[in-house]
């Protein structure tokens, strides 16, 4: 993850390669006895530094090392003319998410199963798909065959005024989760990765919130807007501080969370979000027991939502982060994108 503010514009989504025909239509119904793999591999990715291509050698087997998404696109639009049956994608949740984003355009509705090697500073998708913490490139190439197929369907977002492809991802965020990325940050300096650094994070930011004044950014909110699509009917505010701030906005797709945290409740299926419309202080002390499972009656009043939508329409006055990065304030639409299964032990 990097302290920098990515624009849409900035990606080459707008890539028109078309995919070689497939033997099947749905993302992963097929498995083939050999199957022709593709893998994307970041050299900058914490855990990766050239490490675990031994068994590359086979001619089955294409491996690239993208120095930018540039690349990525062109080795996508290769992977699809080779028709590959498996995409290993090497790297943490911002890989994944430029994998994907790159990745619609060129595989449509046809895309080859995935799995995703934890490699990166962050692997949420990875603790939710369940795959080991120090999965081989080896390792996925066995499951393959063998392995468990899971379907997940990432977040779609989509910026007003750009008319490219959405942007796929699994978590996207604003207010005082755009602070405690920086903070997780911080976090990484010290040591602390993958699920140390969202409970580092996640103390830091409580713990500002608790006895910071209401001057302080991790107690004043963000300026947000949000409705549900297709519907337009706003999302409840409690009423607790400005109707027009929220202090936390998350939304995601994935099931489970690191650390086992029940950031939007019960765990299912869907497009999810947590709201936390004002950091009241008797809230925030009891969230360490919210965040493990414990669902008092009281949360909504208080300020707390944990909901279900169809689509969601965001007008956010400050950045958000969508899988670790960052992207500027305005208008997004929040959907679910294609099914795409996922390959796990």
């Amino acid at each position: 993850m990097d302290r920098l503010i990515y624009d849409f514009d900035s990606l080459p989504l707008r890539q028109t390669a078309m995919p070689a025909p497939r033997p099947h239509g749905r993302s992963g119904a097929y498995r083939a006895s050999t199957p022709r793999i593709g893998v994307i591999y970041n050299p900058r990715s914490h855990r990766n530094k050239g490490q675990d291509l031994a068994c590359t050698a086979s001619g089955n087997i294409t491996v690239v090392q993208p120095r930018a998404r540039e690349d990525i696109a062109h080795a996508l639009a290769d992977f699809a003319r080779d028709g590959i049956d498996f995409l290993v994608i090497s790297g943490g949740d911002g890989t994944v998410r430029d994998v994907l984003t790159m990745g619609q355009t060129v595989f449509g509705d046809r895309w080859p199963a995935i799995a995703v090697l934890p490699k990166g500073k962050t692997n949420a998708l990875n603790v939710d798909l369940g795959a080991p913490v120090d999965w081989s490139l080896e390792g996925a190439i066995a499951a393959y065959s063998s392995g468990r197929r899971i379907v997940r369907r990432p977040l779609a977002i989509s910026r007003e005024g750009d008319d490219g492809p959405a942007m796929l991802g699994f978590i996207i965020g604003a207010g005082a989760f755009t602070h405690g990325v920086d903070a997780g940050q911080d976090a990484h300096s010290l040591g602390f990765f993958n699920s140390l650094a969202v409970g580092a994070a996640s103390v830091w930011g409580i713990l500002q919130a608790l006895f910071g004044t209401d001057r302080n950014k991790w107690r004043r909110g963000t300026e947000m807007r949000l409705h549900y699509l297709p519907s337009g009917k706003p999302v409840p505010h409690s009423g607790h501080g400005d109707v027009n701030r929220r202090s936390v906005f998350l939304a995601s797709t994935l099931t489970h969370m690191p650390m086992g945290i029940h950031l939007f409740g019960k765990p299912r299926p869907g497009l999810k979000l947590a709201l936390l419309d004002h950091s009241r202080r008797r809230l925030l002390a009891s969230m360490p027991a919210i965040l493990m499972g414990w669902r008092p009656g009281w949360l909504a009043d208080a300020g707390l939502h944990q909901l279900d939508a169809e689509g969601l329409a965001l007008d956010v006055g400050e950045r958000v982060i969508l899988d670790g990065e960052a992207f500027p304030p305005g208008r997004y639409r929040i959907e679910q994108g294609p099914e795409l299964t996922f390959v796990s032990v």
